[in-house]
């Protein structure tokens, strides 16, 4: 608990982005949603990385649309939150659980960006 506490209040900030690089970010997480419960900590750590790295992606909050919560357990199979679904270039959809898992990819993916 006190290691992941001191590596999200240590973890470095993101240089400012010129807008055109903005642009590019922005345009690259177009395809990706996170699936959230609003209390859940897990979706708070998520939620955190993705205002440390300026991404706005959609975000579908389970607890209060059961049309969200219905097709995260379609598509990805169950109801588990936070759950990332990624958009494939061929129109396929990956299903990320995993609140740790989803701040490696998102970090990996825009972290350079």
């Amino acid at each position: 608990m006190i290691t992941t506490l001191l590596k999200l209040l240590t973890r470095p900030t993101i240089p400012p982005r010129s807008p055109n690089q903005q642009a590019t970010v922005d345009a690259a997480s177009a395809g990706l949603t996170l699936f959230y419960f609003q209390t859940c900590p897990y979706c708070i750590k998520v939620r955190r990385v993705l205002r440390q790295l300026r991404l706005d992606l959609e975000l579908r909050n389970i607890s209060t649309s059961p049309a969200n919560r219905l097709q995260l357990v379609q598509g990805g199979g169950k109801s588990m939150v936070p759950c990332l679904r990624i958009r494939r270039t061929d129109g396929s959809y990956e299903w990320l659980y995993e609140s740790s898992a989803i701040s490696q990819y998102l970090e990996h993916q825009f972290a350079g960006r």
